[in-house]
């Protein structure tokens, strides 16, 4: 995992030299931050879903996933039927609909500020 202006590539790199299984590390990667969206690149998706958490003031830590195993292992682990996959205070959203859904029903921002992603 390489870490580029706010956006986390792959899921490769282990904490201390330690070998993590895929269920661990993105575990971890979902803890390490309040608002993660797990993406392929250049997803779209994504894209929007960053730019309607950055309209509220919440900036997201997006972790582009590299080939289909880590995607495969990033749906697993999270629950989730497919990418982009956002998770908020280590919760799973969904996809962008999700959030949409959130953000419509006015549960976006108090939520966001509930896990420190937002002042108050």
């Amino acid at each position: 995992m390489q870490a580029v202006a706010g956006i986390r590539r792959g899921l490769t790199i282990d904490p201390a030299g330690e070998e993590e299984a895929p269920a661990q590390r993105f575990g971890r990667l979902v803890r390490e931050s309040p608002v993660v969206i797990f993406a392929r690149r250049g997803c779209y998706m994504a894209h929007v879903m960053k730019s309607l958490l950055a309209a509220v003031g919440a900036h997201a830590t997006v972790i582009e996933l590299e080939g289909p195993a880590e995607e495969r292992a990033a749906v697993e682990a999270g629950g989730h039927a497919a990418v982009p996959a956002l998770f908020v205070g280590g919760a799973p959203v969904g996809g962008l609909e999700g959030l949409m859904g959130l953000h419509l029903s006015g549960l976006l921002v108090p939520r966001l500020r509930e896990v420190g992603a937002l002042r108050a």
